[in-house]
């Protein structure tokens, strides 16, 4: 049914592709994760874990935490007031 269909062999070339690539990337993911970072592309790093941070490091990411903690909590309580016209 679908065997000649040019639309059908297109993304069916276009997936095989994008495996082939994605393959080829992750088995050399190092080198090209160093060779566009020396070409200046920001490559995003894999998260480290906390175990590997420093002191200093923890203490900023705690800091950024709680205050993102505390804005959502002043979101939660924050209570919107609607004036009602007076009736005359």
């Amino acid at each position: 049914m679908f065997g000649n269909n040019p639309l059908v062999k297109g993304i069916l070339i276009g997936v095989g592709a994008s495996l082939v690539g994605f393959c080829a990337y992750k088995h050399n993911e190092d080198k090209v994760d160093g060779f566009l970072r020396r070409h200046g592309v920001k490559v995003k790093s894999p998260a480290a874990g906390f175990e590997t941070m420093s002191v200093e490091d923890l203490m900023r990411t705690k800091e950024t935490i709680e205050d993102l903690i505390a804005e959502k909590e002043m979101q939660d309580q924050s209570v919107t007031v609607e004036a009602v016209p007076a009736e005359e």
